[in-house]
Formats: C-alpha cells, structure tokens, sequence
C-alpha cells in the first residue's frame, strides 16, 4: 500500500488581529508542483497562482482554523494545535502519517511526526503552508472592507507601526488578541 503522506502547516500565529488558520494536504505524488516552497517566501500573485494548482491537483486538502475567542482561551499555542487537528480530521481521506511544519504537534489518531523547517523541506507541508497563508490572507482582505482605517489589507493584523497606529487611534476590534502584549500593553502606554 502506497502511504498517504499528509502536509500541515498554519498561518497567523503572529499578528495582532485574526483567526489562525491551519492547512493539512495529501499531494498527488503523479503530480509536480513547481515551486512550493514556504508561503513567506513567495509573493501574493505567486502565492495564489499555487493555491489554485494545489486545490485542483491534491488527494485532499482541508482548511480550517481556532478563532479570536479560541486564542484568548486557549493560548495561540493550543489554538494552533486545535486548528491543525480540525484540518487533519476534516479531511476525505485519511492520511498513513502526518507531518507537521515545527516542533509541536496536536494529538491525532494516525502516526504523527514533526519537522523544524518542514515548509522548506516537504512539500506537502510547503502546500499546506500555502492554503493556510492564503486563506488567512483573503478573509484579512475582507476584514479590511469592514475596518478599512485599520490597514488590515496591507499588515494582514501584523504588529506594525500602521497597525499599532489605527489601535490608539481607533480603539480595540472584537477581532483583535487582546492578550497579546502589544494591544495588552502599548496600547495601554500610549493613552497613559
């Protein structure tokens, strides 16, 4: 039997704003993808360009995420692993081993390993790192249509001078990580 090798990674662990989303793939081995790669590393046209040939071409993938209330619950650790684990389970096929982008790992009923790096050394894991990274992107976008003096089009809810800016200016969003300590703690510092 061939083994179905399933390819996880997330995006939005980082930012200030937003869900963390996380991506498990199994590619079609018949298959080439040229250029997968880790998502930062790719430009958005580039990015989308893969996550159109990923979708139409994988065994199967899924998307899914922990959103803002998870994070402050949980920790975005936890939210992380919660999101790769809805990812791994959502999928119509069941994988013969999971791979995971880091050192950490939720808790799966199929062989599970780790990989620092994976999205620079697998690419089932480079293509889970894109549908992750473009999923966040598009719902950030539309995000930005309901909060447009936020930026969020242009920092994805990054922590940037922009972002930071358009919080003391605007105040805190129902979508923003309120125990992250620059909206926790700047913020604060900046109307003190």
């Amino acid at each position: 039997m061939t083994e179905l090798i399933c390819g996880v990674d997330e995006a939005g662990r980082g930012p200030l704003a937003g869900k963390v989303y996380a991506a498990a793939v199994i590619l079609n081995p018949m298959i080439s993808i040229k250029g997968l790669t880790d998502s930062k590393k790719l430009s958005n046209i580039k990015r989308e360009e893969l996550y159109e040939k990923i979708i139409e071409s994988a065994y199967a993938y899924s998307i899914r995420s922990a959103d803002v209330a998870e994070i402050e619950q949980l920790n975005i650790l936890q939210a992380t692993l919660l999101a790769m684990k809805r990812a791994v389970e959502s999928l119509s096929i069941i994988p013969t081993l999971v791979q995971i982008d880091g050192n950490k790992a939720p808790k799966l009923a199929v062989k599970t390993e780790t990989i620092v790096k994976g999205d620079l050394k697998v690419s089932a894991i480079s293509a889970a790192s894109i549908l992750a990274k473009v999923t966040r992107d598009r719902e950030m976008i539309e995000i930005d249509k309901i909060y447009p003096e936020y930026g969020f089009i242009n920092h994805k809810g990054y922590g940037t001078k922009e972002h930071l800016a358009a919080i003391a200016k605007f105040g805190v969003l129902p979508i923003h990580r309120k125990g992250f300590a620059p909206i926790k703690y700047l913020v604060k510092d900046l109307f003190s």
